[in-house]
């Protein structure tokens, strides 16, 4: 592999770690995946920063914490300028009115950096972090969604280098095709080249219209027995297609899948592009996603802000990831603890970039549970999780959560009891163990919040972030719970 490696950075939208077929889920076919996680080294441990897609997304290219960028909720407002594009300003993914809001504004990432090191950097697919038709610092490639996320799986607006199309067509298949378009330029040029390829799926809709139905068939007699079948829990709001009837639950279930699916398709063809132009040797290629989701686990129809107050289970805040290295170890599985925080070092050592991490950058290079991952690291031990006022402090035995400022908290024994089923918060004998860990956790908040942007200030509902944290009416207050609460 030459010096300075290529990197195609793949990620998914709303899918657990529990959501493909190498990680045990045999309802479920992603034969590309599964021949990536042949060839490379899969995590079974990697956690997302925040359990919903704009935080936890603006964490993966920060490195920081969403209580020091100020994403603290998915973007509903600050998407596009509406006034500039008036073409798109009735396309029924956008609000009436808006304007453009770069909530990065400040924030380095680290594609900024590749680009500083001789990198060319590209992206396809979804974006999601304020004024999305204006192409990025250190991008030169840049097609997006200007929503930010879409409602239509084949009704989605596009945004190319600022120009604005509507294609009645299925937007997995547009995001796969423009990344093998991308991927042949740049096998033409000298420089080594970073692609993200940011899928929408398996995010909801997942309705029949939504998908193709060769994929659809092939779940059509699932019996879906990868996933719990529960009652809807008495916290889950109403934004989530939820699956409280045996017709719903399949209908979800099917979508969801159908979407993982196709996306494992154009992951197949991205990995073809690079064989066919001779790159597979010089290209480490990343998959994951940003965020988990429950899936009926524990009678939750959705990600952290499936319910309120916003949960933590580890099926929504345990994300796959799997790394393929040219030369590296083929097969393995990872079992340390790592976090989105630790994609920033991890992807600028693999570059080859200098770089020193800034004081309210938390994350640690995963190079080397990349090269040994069967070796112990005892020093990774804990990871931190949050979305507004409810945090996480997540240890090999232990989990505990936070809601500011009058709970409800949480506590599980993550050896003897991984499905948490059973809080043992306010037990005496758990008395002095809450107290450690809620101290550890506080100190590293401390460490890595900055004071205009700390989570714990704002009421944050999960239902979407309209302004600069600070700002009137930062965040969109609405809240319908699924059931009478």
């Amino acid at each position: 592999m030459k010096k300075q490696p290529n990197i195609v950075f793949i990620l998914s939208d709303d899918q657990g770690a529990w959501a493909m077929h190498c990680a045990g889920n045999e309802d479920l076919r992603t034969p590309n995946l599964d021949r990536l996680a042949e060839n490379g080294v899969r995590f079974d441990e990697f956690y997302c920063a925040s359990p919903v897609c704009s935080p936890a997304r603006a964490s993966i290219v920060t490195g920081k914490a969403p209580s020091c960028h100020g994403v603290l909720d998915w973007i509903a407002g600050g998407n596009i300028d509406t006034d500039r594009y008036p073409e798109m300003a009735n396309h029924s993914r956008f609000r009436t009115r808006d304007r453009a809001i770069e909530y990065l504004e400040g924030h380095k990432t680290y594609m900024d950096v590749l680009a500083e090191n001789g990198y060319v950097c590209g992206l396809s697919g979804k974006w999601h972090l304020g004024n999305n038709a204006e192409k990025k610092k250190g991008f030169d490639k840049w097609f997006t969604i200007g929503a930010g996320g879409c409602s239509h799986y084949f009704d989605s607006d596009v945004c190319e280098d600022g120009v604005f199309s509507a294609p009645k067509r299925y937007i997995t298949d547009l995001i796969t095709e423009k990344a093998v378009q991308y991927v042949g330029e740049f096998a033409q040029q000298e420089k080594p080249f970073y692609l993200s390829v940011h899928y929408t799926a398996p995010h909801s809709p997942w309705d029949e219209s939504q998908h193709p139905k060769r994929f659809l068939d092939w779940y059509r007699d699932c019996g879906f027995q990868a996933t719990p079948d529960l009652p809807v829990h008495p916290d889950q709001v109403g934004t989530c297609p939820v699956g409280d009837t045996p017709e719903k639950r399949a209908e979800n279930l099917r979508g969801y899948y159908a979407a993982i699916s196709a996306m494992d398709e154009g992951i197949g063809k991205i990995m073809d592009e690079l064989g066919r132009q001779g790159l597979l040797e010089d290209t480490i290629v990343i998959f994951t996603a940003d965020n988990g989701m429950n899936m009926g686990h524990h009678g939750i129809w959705g990600k952290g802000n499936g319910t309120y107050p916003q949960n933590m289970f580890e099926t929504a805040i345990k994300v796959p990831l799997i790394v393929r290295m040219p030369g590296g170890e083929k097969g393995a599985v990872c079992h340390q603890m790592a976090c989105q925080y630790d994609f920033y070092p991890t992807i600028l050592e693999m570059a080859g970039c200098p770089f020193e991490a800034e004081p309210m950058q938390p994350g640690k290079s995963m190079m080397q549970l990349i090269r040994e991952p069967r070796k112990e690291a005892p020093d990774r031990v804990v990871v931190f999780d949050e979305y507004s006022r409810t945090r996480m402090i997540r240890t090999r035995r232990w989990k505990y959560v936070s809601r500011y400022p009058d709970g409800p908290d949480e506590l599980y024994h993550m050896e003897d009891d991984p499905e948490e089923a059973r809080n043992l918060i306010g037990q005496e004998a758990y008395a002095d163990l809450v107290r450690e860990l809620k101290a550890g956790m506080e100190q590293w908040f401390d460490t890595y919040t900055r004071e205009e942007t700390d989570g714990r200030k704002y009421t944050v509902t999960g239902s979407g972030q309209l302004r600069r944290c600070g700002e009137e009416n930062a965040f969109d207050a609405n809240l319908v719970y699924f059931a009478p609460h």
